[in-house]
């Protein structure tokens, strides 16, 4: 059961119109996800969160757009939200991840948690500190 509640006409309140008004001009789309509704029960949340997914996931950086989704994909996998996960997986196959890309990033992914998982215990069962060794 959830302790909150989309608001039911969220569009009412002026400064969750502008972020949504906004969400839908930055992403050249008329569709604004669940995510934005559930937040919008709080303005204030719902203006930092935005703010930062749009300065990360929207503004020009070093990473290209479809990196960011994918590795978007690989922490939302690590902790486990599906949503975020299927969220994610659109939008980077909406910026040309291949089928062979999706793949090998969960092949990545799935590693990286099998030998995190085996070198942490391996450490710590020998007593040996986890840092760093050459």
């Amino acid at each position: 059961m959830s302790t909150i509640a989309p608001p039911p006409n969220p569009e009412s309140n002026p400064r969750v119109k502008a972020v949504f008004d906004d969400i839908r001009a930055t992403r050249k789309s008329e569709f604004v996800n669940n995510m934005w509704f559930w937040l919008a029960f709080d303005p204030d949340l719902l203006e930092r969160t935005w703010a930062e997914v749009k300065a990360v996931m929207a503004t020009p950086s070093a990473l290209d757009p479809l990196v960011k989704e994918m590795l978007y994909i690989a922490v939302s996998v690590t902790n486990g939200c599906g949503y975020c996960i299927h969220s994610h997986t659109a939008a980077a196959k909406a910026k040309g991840m291949s089928e062979a890309e999706h793949a090998d990033l969960l092949r990545v992914v799935s590693l990286a948690a099998k030998t995190n998982h085996t070198n942490e215990r391996r450490f710590r069962l020998s007593g040996i500190p986890t840092g760093l060794r050459i």
